[in-house]
């Protein structure tokens, strides 16, 4: 089998609306979009109607809090991003409202240490059910992250959804970096299961000395085969995702990456 791919110039419009038309994930069809609105002819403004958060996809809160202040470091403006509606599986119905910005290339991004750890915050969300979960929520992954040595700012927010839903999101903020980590609600399972596995996928990034977690660790990818000169990062673990994302860029961009796996460190020669 081969694909043949022949990139040309778009034309992208100002405003669009896109219904995914079910549960599916807003924040994973944005992390496709992002690198043609950042490489487009103009300021896009876009609204997407779908879920916010789900299994296996990233909530918009991480997209929010840690994917785009990432790209920051690399001189991406920081997108406009208003969630008007919260949306769970099965029904969906979330919206969310962002305006991006174009830029002329992307700056090589070093980020192999980072610093010492500022604060963590998140926020428990729940959709359509009792308030009392979202603080039991919030108050399970505040005890976790105490127990390990960490104070937190938790937020607990109760919102009105087609079907019901909960996620909880957490971020560590360091001098340098911003590290992340999620966990959804499913039927049967416990409130305070959900904060539980959160801060305890936190600490596990936290602890491994990383400065992107284990999701930003292949979301980055991409963005540092795209970007001007030579990048390196330490991330948390090669996952299977990391790997991936690594061969499909060298597919397009041929040998870019230095991988070292003992120092879990990536290294980018960019096309700029």
């Amino acid at each position: 089998l081969e694909v043949e791919f022949i990139p040309k110039e778009i034309e992208l419009p100002a405003k669009k609306r896109i219904d995914i038309g079910t549960a599916g994930s807003i924040g994973l069809l944005l992390q496709t979009l992002i690198p043609i609105l950042l490489f487009g002819n103009r300021e896009v403004e876009l609204e997407i109607k779908g879920g916010t958060a789900g299994l296996g996809a990233p909530p918009i809160e991480f997209l929010i809090h840690v994917f785009f202040p990432i790209l920051e470091k690399m001189g991406v403006k920081k997108p406009l991003i208003e969630v008007e509606k919260y949306g769970f599986y099965p029904k969906g119905g979330g919206i969310v409202r962002i305006k991006t910005f174009p830029v002329k290339n992307l700056k090589a991004l070093e980020l192999v240490k980072r610093g010492k750890l500022k604060k963590i915050e998140g926020v428990s969300v729940v959709g359509s059910l009792p308030d009392h979960i979202a603080k039991r929520q919030a108050n399970s992954a505040r005890k976790v992250l105490m127990q390990a040595g960490f104070s937190s700012e938790i937020k607990a927010k109760v919102v009105q959804t087609f079907s019901p839903g909960t996620f909880i999101s957490l971020w560590a903020n360091f001098k340098n970096t911003i590290l992340g980590n999620d966990a959804l609600g499913v039927k049967g399972k416990p409130a305070e299961k959900v904060g539980e596995e959160a801060a305890l996928g936190l600490i596990e990034s936290i602890r491994s000395n990383a400065c992107l977690d284990k999701f930003m660790s292949d979301q980055i990818i991409p963005f540092l085969a795209l970007a001007k000169g030579k990048s390196k990062v330490k991330i948390e673990k090669f996952t299977e995702h990391v790997r991936t994302n690594l061969k499909v860029c060298e597919i397009f961009f041929s040998k870019i990456f230095e991988i070292d796996e003992e120092n879990k460190t990536i290294q980018a020669n960019g096309i700029g």
